[in-house]
């Protein structure tokens, strides 16, 4: 134990401190005027970066009714790619490996069992080359390669990351896009946003970004989205942890001083629900409707009610790690065969009072154009969250799925080992955590 009990103590009284300086009623009157005068239409420097598609509501369902409703979809698909985390080895290689897959719901044993693996590797030596061609195994049922990543002086281990995670993730939607019929949700966003936010970074990782080989995994974004809209099946993603602050520094930017460090806390702020002294909202929630709550649900932060989900309707996103899909961005190079307003990201905001977390819904301009499906994607997503507590079932089993055991990766890095004749660059982290537990 590093800390004694008075150790403690001072520590709380600093929070004190902190707390009594900060009025939550002020946050409460200025989240609600951003909501009303601002949300409809943000802009950022006289461009519109959010937009309400449709009504302006923020809506609640009650969770035991809205649980047990019928869902929209009758089969709903979920993709995922984890990985073992970039690895840097004594020889200067620095290693990442994606293994995606697909589940449905109900289950496909068969589909279950089919995986795509990437291997991404960066060196120093500019004289090196590791590509390979795609190759199958597992009779069939795993398609893999190596991807010899365009070199850098840093990030090396960003890159690797996030060009595994996104070939394995695209390559495997693409190659089983045929195999939904109802609708398929991704385990994060629809676009690969890490490699839009390079730009923001660093300038030799934004020309990185449209580079050839990060340009060809946007490109498997791109032609998902057609895929898609050509077939008539709607395409989402569900983000389990949104990061988006495009919101808030249009804010600031607008001479806005905005309390909250990012977007999630803005909509969190707006969708927390408080005891009041009188009871508020719309009565008469069962049996699974949205009902639309025109009170002010922060007002007199009293004790968190947890009977109802609170969600918003849907806005359509131009700005941040968004502006490249926006109909007057340039997707990074990559040609867009549909009119480019339809491949705009759109979203809803979820928050599930029981869990204090706030998950995001994405989806394509061109399904949430129509006012049923974003009427069919919210109810949909709104009873999955209200069942399982956390993702929809498809998105948790492809988690699952696709997720590398701490215990998996170390063996996976021993392996590379042994093939690289070279050990891992050590880290006092390493040491002091285990290699495991990277």
């Amino acid at each position: 134990m590093t800390l004694d009990p008075i150790h403690v103590e001072n520590i709380a009284q600093l929070a004190y401190g902190i707390g009594g300086d900060v009025d939550a009623t002020d946050h409460d009157d200025l989240a609600e005027r951003v909501w009303r005068e601002w949300l409809p239409e943000l802009r950022r420097d006289g461009r519109v970066v959010i937009e309400a598609l449709g009504d302006h509501e923020r809506r609640r369902a009650a969770i035991d009714d809205v649980a047990l409703a019928e869902r929209p979809f009758e089969t709903v698909h979920g993709l995922d790619s984890g990985t073992i985390n970039p690895t840097t080895f004594k020889n200067g290689l620095v290693v990442d490996v994606a293994h995606a897959a697909m589940a449905s719901s109900p289950t496909d044993l068969d589909l279950h069992r089919d995986r795509t693996i990437v291997a991404t590797v960066h060196a120093g030596d500019s004289t090196a080359g590791f590509d390979s061609e795609w190759t199958k195994r597992d009779e069939g049922h795993t398609r893999q390669r190596v991807l010899h990543v365009p070199r850098v002086n840093r990030y090396a281990e960003r890159v690797v990351h996030a060009l595994a995670l996104y070939l394995a993730e695209g390559t495997h939607a693409l190659d089983h896009a045929d195999a939904v019929d109802d609708l398929l949700v991704l385990d994060g966003p629809i676009y690969p946003k890490e490699l839009f936010t390079w730009a923001d970074r660093d300038p030799e990782l934004g020309a990185l970004a449209r580079e050839a080989k990060p340009r060809a995994v946007i490109e498997k974004y791109v032609r998902l989205v057609e895929r898609f809209v050509n077939r008539d099946v709607p395409l989402a993603g569900f983000v389990k942890n949104p990061a988006s602050g495009t919101a808030v520094r249009a804010l600031a930017r607008a001479g806005v001083e905005s309390p909250w460090p990012d977007d999630t806390a803005l909509f969190t702020r707006l969708l927390e629900r408080r005891e009041q002294g009188d009871a508020t909202g719309v009565a008469g929630t069962g049996g699974g409707d949205l009902a639309v709550d025109r009170d002010d649900p922060t007002a007199d932060r009293g004790a968190r009610l947890d009977d109802d989900l609170t969600f918003t309707t849907w806005f359509r996103s131009r700005g941040g790690a968004d502006a490249p899909m926006a109909a007057d961005g340039d997707a990074l190079g990559v040609e867009r065969e549909l009119d480019p307003e339809l491949y705009e990201p759109t979203f809803m905001v979820v928050y599930d009072p029981r869990t204090d977390v706030t998950y995001k819904l994405e989806a394509p301009y061109a399904f949430t154009r129509d006012a049923a499906t974003r009427e069919r994607l919210t109810r949909q997503v709104v009873a999955e969250v209200a069942a399982t507590r956390g993702p929809p079932e498809p998105v948790a089993k492809a988690d699952e799925l696709a997720r590398i055991s701490a215990t998996e990766k170390a063996a996976l890095r021993r392996k590379f080992e042994e093939r690289l004749g070279s050990d891992q660059q050590a880290t006092y982290d390493d040491l002091r955590w285990g290699k495991e537990t990277y």
